[in-house]
Protein backbone atom coordinates (compact mmCIF):
# COMPACT_ATOMS: atom_id res chain seq x y z
CA UNK A 1 0.00 0.00 0.00
CA UNK A 2 3.05 2.15 0.75
CA UNK A 3 3.46 3.16 -3.45
CA UNK A 4 -0.16 4.07 -3.91
CA UNK A 5 0.33 6.52 -0.71
CA UNK A 6 3.10 7.68 -1.93
CA UNK A 7 1.84 8.78 -5.60
CA UNK A 8 -1.53 10.35 -3.39
CA UNK A 9 0.52 12.22 -1.07
CA UNK A 10 3.10 13.51 -4.32
CA UNK A 11 -0.34 14.66 -6.04
CA UNK A 12 -1.80 15.96 -2.98
CA UNK A 13 0.88 18.18 -2.41
CA UNK A 14 0.74 20.26 -5.30
CA UNK A 15 -2.88 21.23 -4.72
CA UNK A 16 -1.81 21.74 -0.72
CA UNK A 17 1.87 22.51 -0.78
CA UNK A 18 3.19 22.77 3.25
CA UNK A 19 0.23 21.10 4.44
CA UNK A 20 0.93 17.75 5.55
CA UNK A 21 -1.28 14.61 4.58
CA UNK A 22 -2.38 12.08 7.23
CA UNK A 23 -3.24 8.56 5.66
CA UNK A 24 -4.87 5.67 8.07
CA UNK A 25 -6.60 2.62 7.17
CA UNK A 26 -10.42 2.07 7.13
CA UNK A 27 -11.67 -0.12 9.82
CA UNK A 28 -13.67 -1.92 7.24
CA UNK A 29 -12.56 -3.15 4.20
CA UNK A 30 -15.95 -2.62 2.74
CA UNK A 31 -15.40 1.59 3.93
CA UNK A 32 -11.95 1.60 1.11
CA UNK A 33 -8.31 0.89 1.15
CA UNK A 34 -6.87 4.35 2.32
CA UNK A 35 -8.30 6.74 4.27
CA UNK A 36 -7.64 10.61 4.75
CA UNK A 37 -8.55 11.95 8.11
CA UNK A 38 -9.56 15.46 7.32
CA UNK A 39 -10.33 16.94 10.60
CA UNK A 40 -6.75 18.21 11.18
CA UNK A 41 -6.28 19.59 7.86
CA UNK A 42 -9.75 21.37 8.72
CA UNK A 43 -7.65 23.10 11.83
CA UNK A 44 -4.79 24.25 9.35
CA UNK A 45 -6.86 25.29 6.67
CA UNK A 46 -10.07 26.89 8.42
CA UNK A 47 -12.82 24.47 6.26
CA UNK A 48 -14.84 22.29 7.05
CA UNK A 49 -13.74 18.81 7.24
CA UNK A 50 -16.30 17.77 4.50
CA UNK A 51 -15.47 20.15 2.33
CA UNK A 52 -11.84 19.40 2.38
CA UNK A 53 -12.23 15.82 1.58
CA UNK A 54 -14.53 17.03 -1.94
CA UNK A 55 -11.39 18.91 -2.46
CA UNK A 56 -8.89 15.65 -2.32
CA UNK A 57 -11.06 13.65 -3.99
CA UNK A 58 -11.48 16.03 -7.12
CA UNK A 59 -7.75 16.49 -7.08
CA UNK A 60 -7.13 13.08 -7.25
CA UNK A 61 -9.93 12.41 -9.78
CA UNK A 62 -8.09 14.81 -12.06
CA UNK A 63 -4.47 13.14 -11.58
CA UNK A 64 -3.66 10.79 -14.71
CA UNK A 65 -1.03 9.04 -12.84
CA UNK A 66 -3.52 8.09 -10.05
CA UNK A 67 -5.26 5.82 -12.25
CA UNK A 68 -5.33 2.75 -9.84
CA UNK A 69 -8.14 4.86 -7.52
CA UNK A 70 -11.27 3.21 -8.63
CA UNK A 71 -13.32 5.68 -6.61
CA UNK A 72 -13.42 7.72 -3.34
CA UNK A 73 -16.20 8.41 -0.69
CA UNK A 74 -16.79 11.45 1.72
CA UNK A 75 -17.49 10.04 5.08
CA UNK A 76 -18.16 12.54 8.04
CA UNK A 77 -15.50 14.03 7.23
CA UNK A 78 -12.60 11.20 5.89
CA UNK A 79 -12.11 10.64 2.31
CA UNK A 80 -12.01 6.74 1.95
CA UNK A 81 -10.04 5.75 -1.11
CA UNK A 82 -11.33 2.35 -3.30
CA UNK A 83 -7.86 0.63 -4.90
CA UNK A 84 -8.54 -1.11 -8.39
CA UNK A 85 -8.37 -4.36 -6.55
CA UNK A 86 -6.90 -6.49 -9.18
CA UNK A 87 -4.24 -4.12 -10.11
CA UNK A 88 -3.82 -3.75 -6.01
CA UNK A 89 -3.76 -7.21 -5.81
CA UNK A 90 -1.19 -7.84 -8.84
CA UNK A 91 1.50 -4.94 -7.46
CA UNK A 92 1.34 -6.64 -4.23
CA UNK A 93 2.20 -10.26 -4.98
CA UNK A 94 4.52 -9.57 -7.46
CA UNK A 95 6.48 -7.28 -5.33
CA UNK A 96 6.72 -9.48 -2.60
CA UNK A 97 8.00 -12.31 -5.24
CA UNK A 98 10.06 -9.68 -6.42
CA UNK A 99 11.85 -8.43 -3.87
CA UNK A 100 11.81 -12.09 -1.67
CA UNK A 101 14.31 -12.25 1.59
CA UNK A 102 14.52 -8.77 1.04
CA UNK A 103 10.81 -7.70 0.88
CA UNK A 104 10.06 -5.34 3.83
CA UNK A 105 13.43 -3.69 4.38
CA UNK A 106 13.29 0.18 3.14
CA UNK A 107 17.41 -0.23 3.51
CA UNK A 108 17.14 3.26 5.57
CA UNK A 109 20.65 1.73 7.30
CA UNK A 110 22.61 1.51 4.45
CA UNK A 111 25.90 2.70 4.93
CA UNK A 112 25.49 3.42 8.67
CA UNK A 113 26.96 1.75 11.87
CA UNK A 114 25.50 0.80 14.81
CA UNK A 115 26.81 -0.84 17.68
CA UNK A 116 23.71 -2.64 19.85
CA UNK A 117 24.56 -3.89 23.46
CA UNK A 118 22.37 -6.17 25.08
CA UNK A 119 22.15 -9.31 27.75
CA UNK A 120 25.14 -8.05 29.78
CA UNK A 121 24.12 -10.41 32.41
CA UNK A 122 26.60 -11.12 35.78
CA UNK A 123 28.64 -13.90 34.99
CA UNK A 124 27.63 -15.41 38.14
CA UNK A 125 25.60 -18.47 37.02
CA UNK A 126 23.02 -20.14 33.68
CA UNK A 127 20.78 -17.54 32.86
CA UNK A 128 17.26 -17.79 34.16
CA UNK A 129 14.13 -16.82 31.64
CA UNK A 130 13.69 -13.45 33.01
CA UNK A 131 17.22 -12.82 32.39
CA UNK A 132 16.89 -13.94 28.95
CA UNK A 133 14.53 -11.60 28.19
CA UNK A 134 17.07 -8.81 27.40
CA UNK A 135 19.41 -11.43 25.14
CA UNK A 136 15.97 -12.04 22.92
CA UNK A 137 14.88 -8.05 22.29
CA UNK A 138 18.33 -7.53 21.89
CA UNK A 139 18.82 -10.00 19.08
CA UNK A 140 15.45 -8.91 17.58
CA UNK A 141 16.10 -5.18 17.25
CA UNK A 142 20.21 -6.19 15.83
CA UNK A 143 17.68 -8.32 13.11
CA UNK A 144 15.66 -5.78 12.38
CA UNK A 145 18.82 -3.40 11.84
CA UNK A 146 20.54 -5.68 9.48
CA UNK A 147 17.66 -5.93 7.79
CA UNK A 148 17.55 -2.70 7.00
CA UNK A 149 20.96 -2.19 5.75
CA UNK A 150 22.69 -1.01 8.79
CA UNK A 151 26.25 -2.52 10.12
CA UNK A 152 25.99 -4.11 13.42
CA UNK A 153 28.14 -5.30 15.78
CA UNK A 154 27.01 -6.92 18.85
CA UNK A 155 28.90 -6.20 22.24
CA UNK A 156 28.25 -7.51 25.56
CA UNK A 157 30.05 -5.87 28.64
CA UNK A 158 31.23 -8.63 31.01
CA UNK A 159 30.87 -7.32 34.69
CA UNK A 160 34.28 -9.42 35.82
CA UNK A 161 35.20 -7.34 38.86
CA UNK A 162 32.10 -6.61 40.68
CA UNK A 163 30.96 -7.54 44.42
CA UNK A 164 28.71 -10.46 42.93
CA UNK A 165 31.81 -11.95 40.96
CA UNK A 166 33.56 -11.65 43.71
CA UNK A 167 31.32 -13.44 45.71
CA UNK A 168 31.45 -16.24 43.19
CA UNK A 169 34.85 -16.42 43.40
CA UNK A 170 35.01 -16.99 47.21
CA UNK A 171 32.31 -19.49 46.95
CA UNK A 172 34.61 -21.44 44.47
CA UNK A 173 37.15 -21.45 46.53
CA UNK A 174 35.68 -22.30 49.69
CA UNK A 175 34.01 -25.16 47.73
CA UNK A 176 37.81 -26.97 46.87
CA UNK A 177 38.49 -26.34 50.72
CA UNK A 178 42.19 -26.31 50.20
CA UNK A 179 44.38 -23.25 50.86
CA UNK A 180 45.75 -21.51 47.85
CA UNK A 181 49.34 -20.42 48.01
CA UNK A 182 49.19 -18.22 45.49
CA UNK A 183 46.49 -15.69 47.16
CA UNK A 184 48.16 -16.39 50.70
CA UNK A 185 51.15 -15.25 49.28
CA UNK A 186 49.79 -11.16 48.29
CA UNK A 187 47.88 -11.16 51.57
CA UNK A 188 49.72 -9.52 53.44
CA UNK A 189 48.55 -4.98 53.11
CA UNK A 190 44.75 -6.44 52.35
CA UNK A 191 42.47 -5.14 54.73
CA UNK A 192 40.34 -7.84 56.41
CA UNK A 193 42.85 -10.47 54.97
CA UNK A 194 40.80 -13.54 54.90
CA UNK A 195 41.71 -17.33 54.99
CA UNK A 196 40.94 -18.41 52.11
CA UNK A 197 40.60 -21.97 50.32
CA UNK A 198 40.70 -22.64 46.82
CA UNK A 199 40.68 -25.89 44.20
CA UNK A 200 43.63 -27.88 45.17
CA UNK A 201 44.52 -27.70 41.65
CA UNK A 202 44.83 -24.52 40.79
CA UNK A 203 43.73 -20.71 41.67
CA UNK A 204 40.35 -19.24 41.78
CA UNK A 205 38.29 -22.35 40.93
CA UNK A 206 39.33 -22.88 37.90
CA UNK A 207 38.35 -26.81 37.60
CA UNK A 208 34.66 -25.56 38.73
CA UNK A 209 32.38 -26.28 35.98
CA UNK A 210 29.79 -24.11 34.46
CA UNK A 211 26.92 -26.28 35.86
CA UNK A 212 28.24 -25.73 39.33
CA UNK A 213 28.09 -22.15 39.68
CA UNK A 214 24.61 -21.09 40.42
CA UNK A 215 24.72 -23.69 43.56
CA UNK A 216 27.70 -22.13 44.70
CA UNK A 217 26.41 -18.53 44.23
CA UNK A 218 23.54 -19.28 46.42
CA UNK A 219 25.13 -20.87 48.80
CA UNK A 220 27.74 -18.37 49.57
CA UNK A 221 24.94 -15.54 49.26
CA UNK A 222 22.98 -17.57 51.81
CA UNK A 223 26.51 -18.15 53.80
CA UNK A 224 26.98 -14.16 53.56
CA UNK A 225 23.39 -13.70 55.16
CA UNK A 226 24.32 -15.34 58.42
CA UNK A 227 28.34 -14.22 58.09
CA UNK A 228 29.12 -10.38 58.21
CA UNK A 229 32.68 -12.03 57.80
CA UNK A 230 32.16 -12.98 54.13
CA UNK A 231 31.67 -9.49 53.04
CA UNK A 232 34.86 -8.49 54.52
CA UNK A 233 37.04 -11.29 52.08
CA UNK A 234 35.02 -10.31 49.37
CA UNK A 235 35.91 -6.64 49.65
CA UNK A 236 39.80 -7.72 50.16
CA UNK A 237 39.77 -9.74 46.83
CA UNK A 238 38.12 -6.91 45.16
CA UNK A 239 41.05 -4.50 46.81
CA UNK A 240 43.72 -6.89 45.55
CA UNK A 241 42.26 -7.00 42.22
CA UNK A 242 42.34 -3.08 41.47
CA UNK A 243 45.35 -3.21 42.81
CA UNK A 244 47.26 -4.92 40.67
CA UNK A 245 47.24 -8.66 41.95
CA UNK A 246 48.14 -10.40 39.09
CA UNK A 247 47.38 -13.49 40.45
CA UNK A 248 43.69 -12.73 41.95
CA UNK A 249 42.96 -11.28 38.26
CA UNK A 250 43.84 -14.68 36.60
CA UNK A 251 41.43 -16.46 39.23
CA UNK A 252 38.69 -13.73 38.50
CA UNK A 253 38.93 -13.74 34.42
CA UNK A 254 39.07 -17.76 34.81
CA UNK A 255 36.15 -18.07 36.67
CA UNK A 256 34.34 -15.29 34.77
CA UNK A 257 35.08 -17.03 31.21
CA UNK A 258 34.08 -20.47 32.41
CA UNK A 259 30.68 -18.77 32.58
CA UNK A 260 30.75 -16.57 29.91
CA UNK A 261 31.16 -19.78 27.86
CA UNK A 262 28.59 -21.60 29.38
CA UNK A 263 25.99 -18.45 28.98
CA UNK A 264 27.39 -17.79 25.27
CA UNK A 265 26.56 -21.52 24.37
CA UNK A 266 22.44 -21.54 25.90
CA UNK A 267 22.69 -18.34 23.67
CA UNK A 268 23.76 -19.99 20.59
CA UNK A 269 21.21 -22.82 20.78
CA UNK A 270 18.57 -19.61 20.18
CA UNK A 271 21.20 -18.35 17.62
CA UNK A 272 22.11 -15.27 19.50
CA UNK A 273 25.45 -14.28 19.13
CA UNK A 274 27.76 -11.63 19.86
CA UNK A 275 30.78 -9.98 18.40
CA UNK A 276 32.56 -8.38 20.70
CA UNK A 277 33.35 -8.94 24.45
CA UNK A 278 34.04 -5.93 26.77
CA UNK A 279 35.59 -6.85 30.03
CA UNK A 280 34.83 -4.39 32.75
CA UNK A 281 37.77 -5.03 34.47
CA UNK A 282 40.20 -3.59 31.69
CA UNK A 283 38.79 -0.35 32.24
CA UNK A 284 40.42 -0.81 35.22
CA UNK A 285 43.68 -2.24 34.42
CA UNK A 286 44.52 0.18 31.41
CA UNK A 287 43.50 2.75 33.57
CA UNK A 288 40.72 4.47 31.03
CA UNK A 289 38.21 4.37 34.66
CA UNK A 290 40.94 6.53 36.53
CA UNK A 291 40.88 8.89 33.50
CA UNK A 292 37.77 9.68 33.12
CA UNK A 293 37.71 9.95 36.96
CA UNK A 294 39.92 12.87 36.60
CA UNK A 295 37.16 14.36 33.25
CA UNK A 296 34.41 14.52 36.04
CA UNK A 297 36.79 15.91 38.79
CA UNK A 298 37.41 18.65 36.09
CA UNK A 299 34.18 19.66 35.68
CA UNK A 300 33.68 20.77 39.39
CA UNK A 301 31.04 18.55 40.05
CA UNK A 302 32.83 15.69 41.97
CA UNK A 303 32.69 15.33 45.52
CA UNK A 304 33.90 13.72 48.18
CA UNK A 305 31.04 12.46 50.64
CA UNK A 306 30.67 12.00 54.79
CA UNK A 307 31.47 8.28 53.77
CA UNK A 308 35.05 9.05 51.71
CA UNK A 309 33.22 8.02 48.24
CA UNK A 310 33.46 10.04 45.17
CA UNK A 311 30.36 11.12 44.10
CA UNK A 312 29.17 13.22 40.67
CA UNK A 313 27.34 16.35 41.86
CA UNK A 314 23.93 15.69 39.22
CA UNK A 315 21.14 18.01 40.79
CA UNK A 316 21.17 20.71 37.89
CA UNK A 317 19.59 17.44 35.80
CA UNK A 318 16.43 17.47 37.40
CA UNK A 319 16.71 13.58 38.52
CA UNK A 320 14.20 12.74 41.28
CA UNK A 321 15.75 13.96 44.79
CA UNK A 322 16.71 10.56 45.86
CA UNK A 323 19.28 10.88 42.81
CA UNK A 324 21.10 13.88 43.03
CA UNK A 325 24.08 12.16 43.73
CA UNK A 326 26.14 9.26 41.01
CA UNK A 327 28.36 7.65 43.70
CA UNK A 328 32.05 6.47 41.84
CA UNK A 329 33.87 5.07 44.03
CA UNK A 330 33.69 2.80 47.58
CA UNK A 331 35.61 4.92 50.40
CA UNK A 332 39.18 3.34 49.59
CA UNK A 333 38.42 5.34 46.27
CA UNK A 334 38.22 2.13 44.73
CA UNK A 335 35.68 2.38 41.55
CA UNK A 336 32.41 1.49 41.13
CA UNK A 337 30.28 0.10 38.12
CA UNK A 338 28.55 3.56 37.46
CA UNK A 339 32.07 4.76 36.99
CA UNK A 340 33.65 1.92 35.05
CA UNK A 341 30.18 2.49 32.76
CA UNK A 342 30.30 6.13 31.89
CA UNK A 343 34.12 4.77 30.62
CA UNK A 344 32.76 2.30 28.59
CA UNK A 345 30.04 3.65 26.75
CA UNK A 346 32.66 6.82 25.78
CA UNK A 347 34.02 4.02 23.63
CA UNK A 348 31.02 2.82 22.26
CA UNK A 349 29.89 6.39 21.69
CA UNK A 350 33.14 6.74 19.98
CA UNK A 351 33.06 3.60 17.96
CA UNK A 352 29.79 3.99 16.28
CA UNK A 353 28.33 7.57 16.16
CA UNK A 354 25.39 6.67 14.07
CA UNK A 355 23.85 4.58 16.46
CA UNK A 356 24.23 3.23 19.81
CA UNK A 357 21.57 1.13 21.65
CA UNK A 358 21.50 -0.30 25.43
CA UNK A 359 19.09 -2.67 26.20
CA UNK A 360 17.77 -2.60 29.75
CA UNK A 361 15.39 -3.84 32.63
CA UNK A 362 13.46 -1.16 33.70
CA UNK A 363 14.33 -0.68 36.84
CA UNK A 364 17.62 0.50 35.60
CA UNK A 365 15.63 3.80 33.83
CA UNK A 366 16.79 6.07 36.78
CA UNK A 367 20.31 4.66 36.83
CA UNK A 368 20.47 5.43 33.04
CA UNK A 369 19.63 8.86 33.22
CA UNK A 370 22.34 8.93 36.11
CA UNK A 371 24.84 7.88 33.25
CA UNK A 372 23.12 10.21 30.48
CA UNK A 373 23.83 12.75 33.03
CA UNK A 374 27.50 12.05 33.10
CA UNK A 375 27.79 11.38 30.02
CA UNK A 376 26.58 14.87 28.44
CA UNK A 377 28.65 16.56 31.26
CA UNK A 378 31.35 15.22 28.82
CA UNK A 379 29.85 16.07 25.83
CA UNK A 380 28.51 13.03 24.61
CA UNK A 381 25.15 11.84 23.94
CA UNK A 382 23.78 8.86 25.99
CA UNK A 383 22.89 5.57 23.83
CA UNK A 384 19.08 4.84 22.75
CA UNK A 385 17.84 3.14 25.72
CA UNK A 386 15.65 -0.32 25.49
CA UNK A 387 13.95 -0.60 28.48
CA UNK A 388 11.68 -3.99 29.07
CA UNK A 389 10.01 -5.17 32.12
CA UNK A 390 10.41 -8.88 33.77
CA UNK A 391 9.40 -12.36 33.68
CA UNK A 392 7.36 -13.83 36.45
CA UNK A 393 7.06 -16.54 38.20
CA UNK A 394 3.78 -17.50 39.82
CA UNK A 395 5.36 -16.19 42.99
CA UNK A 396 6.47 -13.37 41.85
CA UNK A 397 10.03 -11.87 40.41
CA UNK A 398 13.29 -14.12 39.91
CA UNK A 399 16.13 -13.56 41.36
CA UNK A 400 19.69 -15.47 41.29
CA UNK A 401 21.01 -15.09 44.16
CA UNK A 402 17.94 -16.42 46.13
CA UNK A 403 17.62 -19.15 43.48
CA UNK A 404 14.56 -18.80 42.86
CA UNK A 405 14.84 -19.09 39.40
CA UNK A 406 13.70 -21.23 36.19
CA UNK A 407 16.66 -21.50 34.54
CA UNK A 408 16.51 -20.85 30.88
CA UNK A 409 18.46 -24.00 29.41
CA UNK A 410 15.81 -25.65 31.73
CA UNK A 411 13.00 -24.18 30.02
CA UNK A 412 14.68 -24.91 26.27
CA UNK A 413 14.93 -28.58 27.39
CA UNK A 414 11.26 -28.70 28.48
CA UNK A 415 10.40 -27.15 25.64
CA UNK A 416 12.38 -29.28 23.52
CA UNK A 417 10.48 -32.64 25.50
CA UNK A 418 7.35 -31.06 24.91
CA UNK A 419 7.60 -30.67 21.43
CA UNK A 420 8.95 -33.98 20.78
CA UNK A 421 5.95 -35.58 22.58
CA UNK A 422 3.99 -33.63 20.11
CA UNK A 423 5.66 -34.58 16.97
CA UNK A 424 5.08 -38.22 17.93
CA UNK A 425 1.16 -37.62 18.31
CA UNK A 426 1.20 -36.12 15.28
CA UNK A 427 3.37 -38.23 13.14
CA UNK A 428 4.37 -41.34 15.13
CA UNK A 429 7.91 -40.62 14.98
CA UNK A 430 10.80 -37.88 16.13
CA UNK A 431 12.26 -35.65 14.64
CA UNK A 432 14.89 -34.18 16.91
CA UNK A 433 15.77 -30.89 14.41
CA UNK A 434 12.50 -30.20 14.03
CA UNK A 435 11.77 -30.68 18.06
CA UNK A 436 14.01 -27.92 18.99
CA UNK A 437 12.87 -25.59 16.17
CA UNK A 438 9.78 -25.50 17.93
CA UNK A 439 10.19 -25.65 21.49
CA UNK A 440 13.08 -22.75 21.08
CA UNK A 441 10.51 -20.68 18.39
CA UNK A 442 8.01 -21.61 21.52
CA UNK A 443 10.48 -19.90 24.03
CA UNK A 444 10.77 -17.05 21.74
CA UNK A 445 7.47 -16.00 20.24
CA UNK A 446 6.34 -16.29 24.07
CA UNK A 447 8.76 -13.56 25.37
CA UNK A 448 8.65 -11.56 22.26
CA UNK A 449 5.31 -10.83 21.50
CA UNK A 450 4.80 -8.87 24.84
CA UNK A 451 5.51 -4.74 24.14
CA UNK A 452 8.37 -4.58 26.04
CA UNK A 453 6.74 -2.64 29.30
CA UNK A 454 4.38 -5.35 29.91
CA UNK A 455 5.43 -8.28 32.30
CA UNK A 456 5.71 -11.59 31.17
CA UNK A 457 4.31 -14.26 32.76
CA UNK A 458 5.80 -17.71 32.57
CA UNK A 459 3.42 -20.26 31.22
CA UNK A 460 4.31 -23.68 29.56
CA UNK A 461 0.97 -24.31 28.54
CA UNK A 462 0.15 -20.99 26.22
CA UNK A 463 3.87 -21.08 25.40
CA UNK A 464 3.69 -24.19 23.87
CA UNK A 465 0.52 -24.56 22.31
CA UNK A 466 -0.24 -25.50 18.98
CA UNK A 467 -3.01 -23.37 18.71
CA UNK A 468 -3.57 -19.54 19.36
CA UNK A 469 -0.73 -17.09 19.97
CA UNK A 470 1.99 -19.10 20.11
CA UNK A 471 5.37 -20.00 18.08
CA UNK A 472 4.23 -23.55 17.25
CA UNK A 473 1.05 -22.05 15.37
CA UNK A 474 3.17 -20.09 13.49
CA UNK A 475 5.23 -22.27 12.84
CA UNK A 476 2.11 -24.53 11.84
CA UNK A 477 0.85 -21.96 9.49
CA UNK A 478 3.93 -22.02 7.17
CA UNK A 479 4.31 -25.93 7.18
CA UNK A 480 0.50 -25.69 5.97
CA UNK A 481 2.03 -23.85 3.12
CA UNK A 482 4.67 -26.05 2.49
CA UNK A 483 2.08 -28.60 1.79
CA UNK A 484 -0.14 -27.66 -0.52
CA UNK A 485 2.71 -26.86 -2.58
CA UNK A 486 4.64 -30.31 -1.80
CA UNK A 487 0.70 -32.05 -2.52
CA UNK A 488 0.37 -29.57 -5.80
CA UNK A 489 3.95 -31.09 -6.71
CA UNK A 490 3.58 -27.55 -8.90
CA UNK A 491 6.83 -24.86 -9.03
CA UNK A 492 6.06 -21.66 -9.62
CA UNK A 493 7.85 -20.80 -12.55
CA UNK A 494 5.31 -18.92 -14.33
CA UNK A 495 6.12 -15.16 -14.53
CA UNK A 496 4.23 -13.89 -11.92
CA UNK A 497 3.46 -10.14 -14.24
CA UNK A 498 1.32 -12.65 -16.36
CA UNK A 499 -0.90 -14.33 -14.07
CA UNK A 500 -4.47 -13.33 -14.32
CA UNK A 501 -5.09 -11.56 -10.62
CA UNK A 502 -8.32 -10.74 -11.79
CA UNK A 503 -9.90 -13.86 -10.48
CA UNK A 504 -8.84 -13.45 -7.18
CA UNK A 505 -12.06 -11.53 -5.97
CA UNK A 506 -13.13 -13.30 -3.36
CA UNK A 507 -12.56 -10.48 0.10
CA UNK A 508 -10.72 -13.17 1.66
CA UNK A 509 -8.33 -13.09 -0.88
CA UNK A 510 -8.05 -9.55 -1.13
CA UNK A 511 -7.72 -9.07 2.89
CA UNK A 512 -4.92 -11.24 2.80
CA UNK A 513 -2.65 -9.63 0.25
CA UNK A 514 -3.10 -6.73 1.63
CA UNK A 515 -2.14 -7.88 5.03
CA UNK A 516 1.45 -9.61 3.46
CA UNK A 517 1.10 -5.64 1.83
CA UNK A 518 1.41 -4.29 5.53
CA UNK A 519 4.91 -5.83 6.09
CA UNK A 520 6.85 -3.14 5.61
CA UNK A 521 4.84 -0.63 7.75
CA UNK A 522 5.40 -3.36 10.62
CA UNK A 523 9.10 -2.74 9.94
CA UNK A 524 9.20 0.74 10.14
CA UNK A 525 6.96 0.88 13.09
CA UNK A 526 9.06 -2.01 15.42
CA UNK A 527 12.08 -0.23 14.24
CA UNK A 528 11.16 3.13 15.36
CA UNK A 529 10.40 1.79 18.61
CA UNK A 530 12.61 -1.06 19.07
CA UNK A 531 9.83 -2.93 19.90
CA UNK A 532 9.65 -6.99 18.90
CA UNK A 533 6.25 -7.09 19.50
CA UNK A 534 4.90 -5.64 16.51
CA UNK A 535 6.60 -7.91 14.65
CA UNK A 536 4.90 -11.02 16.74
CA UNK A 537 1.64 -9.44 16.72
CA UNK A 538 1.89 -9.21 12.96
CA UNK A 539 2.89 -12.25 11.48
CA UNK A 540 -0.08 -13.67 13.85
CA UNK A 541 -2.43 -11.20 12.65
CA UNK A 542 -1.30 -12.66 9.02
CA UNK A 543 -1.05 -16.62 10.11
CA UNK A 544 -5.07 -16.06 11.05
CA UNK A 545 -6.18 -14.40 8.05
CA UNK A 546 -4.54 -17.20 6.35
CA UNK A 547 -5.56 -19.72 8.18
CA UNK A 548 -9.39 -18.55 7.09
CA UNK A 549 -8.43 -18.52 3.85
CA UNK A 550 -6.91 -22.05 3.86
CA UNK A 551 -10.67 -23.15 5.57
CA UNK A 552 -12.67 -21.13 2.83
CA UNK A 553 -10.60 -20.55 -0.57
CA UNK A 554 -9.24 -24.16 -1.54
CA UNK A 555 -6.15 -23.85 -3.46
CA UNK A 556 -5.34 -27.21 -5.59
CA UNK A 557 -9.39 -28.59 -5.73
CA UNK A 558 -9.72 -24.63 -7.26
CA UNK A 559 -12.62 -23.91 -9.63
CA UNK A 560 -10.30 -23.25 -12.62
CA UNK A 561 -6.50 -23.28 -13.88
CA UNK A 562 -6.42 -19.80 -13.50
CA UNK A 563 -7.70 -19.41 -9.86
CA UNK A 564 -5.15 -22.01 -9.10
CA UNK A 565 -1.95 -20.61 -10.09
CA UNK A 566 -3.45 -17.48 -8.71
CA UNK A 567 -4.13 -18.92 -5.46
CA UNK A 568 -0.70 -20.67 -5.59
CA UNK A 569 0.93 -17.24 -6.09
CA UNK A 570 -0.69 -15.26 -3.53
CA UNK A 571 0.17 -18.36 -0.74
CA UNK A 572 3.99 -18.05 -1.81
CA UNK A 573 3.46 -14.07 -1.12
CA UNK A 574 2.34 -15.12 2.10
CA UNK A 575 5.02 -17.63 2.70
CA UNK A 576 7.63 -15.06 2.32
CA UNK A 577 6.46 -12.70 4.46
CA UNK A 578 6.12 -15.28 6.88
CA UNK A 579 9.33 -16.05 6.46
CA UNK A 580 10.87 -12.62 6.73
CA UNK A 581 9.14 -12.06 9.46
CA UNK A 582 10.32 -15.19 11.03
CA UNK A 583 13.81 -14.07 10.09
CA UNK A 584 13.43 -10.87 12.66
CA UNK A 585 12.53 -13.06 15.43
CA UNK A 586 14.97 -15.43 15.10
CA UNK A 587 12.48 -18.51 14.62
CA UNK A 588 13.40 -21.22 12.87
CA UNK A 589 10.97 -22.52 9.66
CA UNK A 590 9.82 -26.36 10.54
CA UNK A 591 8.60 -28.14 6.55
CA UNK A 592 6.22 -30.65 8.21
CA UNK A 593 4.36 -30.37 11.97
Amino acid sequence: MDQYRKKIEQSLASAYPDTEIVFTEPPDPTMGDISIPCFTLAKTLRRNPSVIASDLAEVISKDPELHFVKKTENSGGYLNIFIDKPLLVKDIITAILSQGPAYGSSSSGRSARAIVEHTSINPNASPHVGRARNALIGDCIVRLLRFEGYEVEVHYFVNDIGKQIAMLLLGAMQKSGHPDPAISSCRSGLPGSPDFSVNSEGSGGKNIRFEDLLDIYVAINKKAAEDPDIEKQVFSLLYALENGDSQIRGSFRTLVNTCIDGQSAIFEKLGIKYDVFDYESDYIYKGTAAAVLEMLRQTGKLEEDEEGRLALNQSEYSLPLKAPYLVLTRKDKTSLYPLRDIAYTMDKIRSAPDMNIVVLGEDQKLYFRQIAAALDLLGYKAPEPVHYSFVLLAEGKMATRKGNVVLLEDFMNEAVSKATAEIRKRRDCSDPAAASAIGFGAVKYAILRASNDKNVTFDWDSALSFEGESGPYLQYSLARINSIFKRSGEVLQADPEKIDYAVLSDPLEIELAKEAAAFPSAVRSALKSYSPHIIAGYVYGLTKKFSVFYHECPVLNAESDELRMARLCLIEAVRQVILNCFGLLGIEPVDIM
